[in-house]
């Protein structure tokens, strides 16, 4: 990825990530699961059905300590089957 997280953010920092998938009550579950590989941590989640109720937007706060650190969450969190965005 070229991205200019370094430029533009200084850290560590926290990031709310907005992940955007299929609605079934894993999701979140999955999405944590993830992020506990690569960020352990205890973390909140604020869960939105949309309006005909076929996907969920997760937004979850998440502590990043570089660059190189927030394309990894992206990657992973992309590479979850029910996921279809990640803000």
């Amino acid at each position: 990825m070229k991205t200019h997280f370094d430029e533009l953010l200084d850290f560590p920092t926290v990031l709310n990530f907005k992940v955007m998938g299929l609605a079934c009550d894993e999701l979140p579950d999955l999405i944590i699961a993830e992020l506990q590989k690569h960020t352990p941590g205890d973390y909140t989640t604020k869960i939105t059905p949309s309006s005909k109720g076929t996907y969920l937007s997760v937004s979850i706060p998440v502590r990043v300590t570089s660059k190189e650190h927030i394309e990894k969450v992206y990657e992973t969190l992309n590479a979850i089957e029910q996921v279809r965005y990640v803000l």
